[in-house]
C-alpha cells in the first residue's frame, strides 16, 4: 500500500482529492492538513510515502513545507497548483510532478501511476527533481557546481542528507555507503561518479574504497607495513591507500 498524505488549505479541494484517491486500490489515505504547520507534524509523524502538496497556503508554502521534513522523511510529492507560474516553470525544468487545479481524474491518475511504479522499484519519486526544485528556492543553480545534498534511503523512507554532514563515504558493490549523523545511509552509484561530482576542497578520495570529509580529518598515522591510518573527529580510522597518499600528505 502506498501510504499517502494530502495537504490543502482548501476543504473542497481536499475532498476531491479525497474522492479520487479512494478509488485507487492501493493508496492509503493516513491523514490530511489544512496548513503548513500541520503537513510538517503529519509528514514527521506518519512518514508517509506519498504527500500531494499544496503549493500556495496562508503562512508557508508547499516548497517551505517540503523543506523543513526533507531531512526527516522526503516523501514522493504531488505539487497541487492554481496556475502559480513559477511554479510550473520549476517543476517543468525539474521534472517534478504537479497538478492544476481544478484537479483532472485522468491527470491525477497519471501522476499516482508514476509515483506506483517509482514505489514498486522501491525508488522514491521523483528525487532528484525533488532535490534540484528545493535547491533552486535557495537562490543558487541547482544544476550547477558540486553535488551538496542526497536523498537516501533510511530503513523504509527517504532522507535529504547535505554535504556538510556527511564524514565519510565508503564502496559497497553497486552502491555507496555515507556515514553522517551517526548513521549510514545507502545510495545507489559507484566511487567514481560521485568522486567526481563532489567538491575537492571538502572531499578527498584516500582510497580506491574510501572518500572523507576533509573537515573530519583529526590525525594521520603511519604504521609498520608503510601504509598509513586516518583518524576522524567521529572516532572511525579509514585507510589511506599507498596510490592516495598525496592527497592527504603532500
Amino acid at each position: 500500500m502506498i501510504r499517502t498524505l494530502i495537504v490543502d488549505d482548501e476543504p473542497l479541494a481536499r475532498e476531491g482529492l479525497r474522492v479520487r484517491l479512494g478509488l485507487e486500490p492501493d493508496i492509503a489515505l493516513v491523514g490530511e492538513a489544512g496548513d503548513g504547520p500541520g503537513a510538517i507534524a503529519l509528514i514527521r509523524k506518519e512518514m508517509p510515502d506519498l504527500v500531494l502538496l499544496d503549493v500556495q497556503m496562508p503562512g508557508m508554502d508547499g516548497f517551505e513545507v517540503l523543506a523543513q521534513v526533507a531531512e526527516d522523511c522526503l516523501p514522493a510529492v504531488i505539487f497541487v497548483t492554481a496556475h502559480d507560474r513559477y511554479a510550473l516553470r520549476a517543476f517543468e525544468v525539474h521534472a517534478v510532478d504537479y497538478l492544476l487545479k481544478p484537479l483532472d481524474a485522468a491527470r491525477l491518475r497519471q501522476a499516482v501511476d508514476r509515483v506506483r511504479r517509482a514505489v514498486a522499484m522501491g525508488q522514491p519519486a521523483p528525487t532528484d527533481g525533488l532535490v534540484n526544485l528545493l535547491a533552486s528556492r535557495e537562490g543558487r543553480p541547482p544544476e550547477a557546481g558540486h553535488a551538496r545534498r542526497w536523498a537516501v534511503r533510511e530503513g523504509e523512507h527517504f532522507v535529504l542528507l547535505r554535504a556538510e554532514e556527511v564524514d565519510w563515504i565508503e564502496a559497497a558493490a553497486n552502491y555507496v555507503r555515507f556515514h553522517a549523523r551517526g548513521k549510514v545511509f545507502l545510495l545507489r552509484g559507484t566511487m567514481a561518479a560521485l568522486e567526481q561530482s563532489l567538491d575537492p576542497k571538502r572531499f578527498a578520495r584516500i582510497h580506491r574504497s574510501t572518500i572523507v570529509n576533509l573537515d573530519r580529518v583529526r590525525e594521520i598515522r603511519p604504521e609498520w607495513h608503510g601504509d598509513y591510518d586516518v583518524l576522524l573527529t567521529t572516532g572511525d580510522v579509514v585507510r589511506l591507500g599507498r596510490r592516495y597518499r598525496e592527497t592527504l600528505l603532500g
